[in-house]
């Protein structure tokens, strides 16, 4: 059976980046499974499966705009320091703020100046070229 809209699949990946730093990989643990044309996985990452078999093995490169997108600088928020706590004031850091309609959202403190701190919002993989390497293990 090959991969199709509709189909189960279960992979092995490592994800790793430009720089060699490996992201995320389930090659020790739990494979991945996912519904093959439901958006699941990324756009790139999916698009080269399709067609492959259960044994098959993938190595892709994936650029933004078919992973998690370029960087938005919209997405850098300055707020004041003082709305944000003092145990969050370090670069690096995951914040969990309340958006406009009242989404929870997730993001990261990018710096930290005097009276303000600049929280960005984008996905943390956005703007990179994604490596991905692995192995289709069952296809239903």
């Amino acid at each position: 059976m090959i991969i199709s809209p509709g189909s189960t699949v279960a992979i092995t990946y490592t994800l790793s980046l430009d720089n060699g730093e490996t992201v995320e990989s389930s090659a020790d643990g739990e494979p991945l499974t996912y519904t093959h044309g439901e958006e699941q996985l990324i756009f790139g990452l999916e698009r080269v499966l399709e067609g492959k078999k259960a044994g098959d093995s993938f190595k892709v490169s994936v650029q933004p705009e078919d992973g998690y997108g370029a960087v938005i600088e919209e997405a850098l928020i300055e707020v004041p320091l003082e709305h944000v706590p003092e145990e969050a004031r370090q670069p690096g850091l995951i914040l969990t703020a309340v958006g406009p309609e009242g989404q929870e959202l997730q993001g990261m403190v990018a710096a930290i100046g005097d009276t303000t701190a600049t929280i960005d919002f984008n996905h943390p993989l956005a703007g990179q070229v994604l490596h991905f390497e692995g192995t289709i293990l069952r296809v239903e």
